[in-house]
């Protein structure tokens, strides 16, 4: 046996097998609630696209979302959409990775706090390894660990990273 976790087990039913939901998966209609939330959003100028532009609430998927409009759903939005739909401890891990990559974006750097940063990062993968199974993390996840030092030695990340090229080609693809 490979995994001893009773909440993820395959029931038997007579001749069906049944697979138990997993903890971080939402309901269809708390899905939908979600994306209805998604589509009502406005942003100020300049912040974010216009993400309600992007979700289709009939499928319940969003299309066409750039690089920066990820960055900002995972530094603010996440903690707000899913605070009341799952479970705490999801919730707290998934706002834990939430808060780092806001801390890590941040303008204004404290050595201290970017120490603290780099300790804390690895107790959060930690726990959404726990929560989410083996086949989500690649070596991708790995990363996350040296963000911190990369901070430390280059700087805010805002003079480092991709958006104002990225917008170039919007504008030129105009």
């Amino acid at each position: 046996m490979f995994c001893n976790r009773k909440n993820i087990k395959l029931v038997c039913d007579g001749s069906r097998v049944a697979k138990p939901r997993a903890s971080f998966v939402l309901e269809k209609n708390a899905q939908l609630l979600v994306y209805k939330w998604l589509k009502s959003l406005r942003f100020s100028d300049g912040h974010a696209l216009n993400i309600s532009r992007l979700v289709n609430t009939e499928e319940c998927r969003l299309y066409g979302m750039k690089s920066h409009d990820f960055h900002v759903f995972i530094q603010t939005l996440i903690p707000l959409t899913f605070c009341d739909l799952l479970p705490k401890r999801i919730w707290d891990a998934l706002t834990e990775i939430s808060h780092f990559f806001r801390d890590i974006c941040s303008d204004k750097l404290n050595v201290d706090h970017i120490e603290r940063l780099e300790k804390n990062i690895v107790e959060t993968i930690c726990k959404l390894e726990i929560i989410f199974p083996p086949l989500l993390f690649d070596s991708m996840e790995h990363l996350l660990v040296h963000l911190p030092f990369k901070v430390k030695v280059g700087g805010p990340v805002q003079y480092r990273w991709i958006y104002p090229f990225e917008m170039l080609d919007i504008t030129e693809a105009m």
